[in-house]
C-alpha cells in the first residue's frame, strides 16, 4: 500500500483549534486509541500513565521552541560605496531558521527565495544582526552566515518570532508559554 500526502488530508473546525494553551499543561486533552479494538476515549495528560502497560516506550519530547523566524531587508551596495559599506536596502525579506550547521552558520527557508542568492547581504533589527546568503542547497533552503556583537540566542530573542502554523491566529506575549513541559 502506498501511502498519498492527501491521506493525512482532513477537516478540522477552526473552533477546535486551540488558540492559547492552557495555564496547567497536564490539563491538556490527551485522546487514548486502543489499537486492538479501535475503541477511544478523551482523557487529560495526566491520565496518560494509566494508558501505558509494562514495557511501553514512552518518548518525551523536550525540545524547545526558538523565535526563529526573522523580518529583515536586503542590502545593496550604493553608487560610489566602498567594499562592505551599504546605503540602499531593497525589498523585504523573511527567514525561518531550520538547523544550525556551525556556530554563525543556518540552513534556512528564505521569502522571497528566488531574490536571495549566493552573496546576498541581509540585515535585521536596523544592524543589530546582519546575514549573508553563502550557498542555495537542496530543496531551495539556503546557509546563511550571521554577523553580530554580543549572544546569538540573546539578539534571536529580542528580534525572532515565534515560527506559527497558519491556523494560530496570534502570537503569545511570554514566549515561554510556547514551550511544552508537562510535569506528569
Amino acid at each position: 500500500m502506498e501511502l498519498k500526502l492527501s491521506d493525512f488530508n482532513y477537516e478540522l473546525p477552526k473552533e477546535l483549534i486551540a488558540q492559547d494553551p492552557l495555564e496547567n499543561r497536564s490539563s491538556s486533552r490527551l485522546m487514548h486509541v486502543d489499537r486492538k479494538t479501535g475503541n477511544y476515549e478523551h482523557k487529560i495528560f495526566t491520565d496518560i500513565v494509566d494508558c501505558l502497560s509494562a514495557g511501553d516506550c514512552l518518548v518525551i519530547n523536550n525540545t524547545k521552541v526558538i523565535p526563529a523566524r526573522l523580518y529583515g531587508v536586503r542590502e545593496k551596495a550604493g553608487e560610489g560605496s566602498q567594499k562592505g559599506e551599504t546605503v540602499l536596502t531593497t525589498g523585504k525579506i523573511e527567514i525561518l531558521l531550520l538547523k544550525r550547521r556551525q556556530d554563525n552558520i543556518w540552513e534556512a527557508l528564505v521569502k522571497p527565495g528566488k531574490k536571495c542568492r549566493a552573496g546576498t547581504r541581509l540585515d535585521f533589527g536596523n544592524g543589530k544582526l546582519k546575514a549573508e546568503i553563502l550557498q542555495v542547497i537542496e530543496d531551495g533552503n539556503r546557509l546563511i552566515q550571521f554577523f553580530y556583537e554580543g549572544i546569538f540566542e540573546e539578539i534571536l530573542d529580542e528580534l525572532g518570532q515565534m515560527p506559527l502554523p497558519p491556523y494560530i491566529t496570534h502570537e503569545l506575549k511570554d514566549k515561554n508559554r510556547y514551550q511544552s513541559l508537562c510535569e506528569v
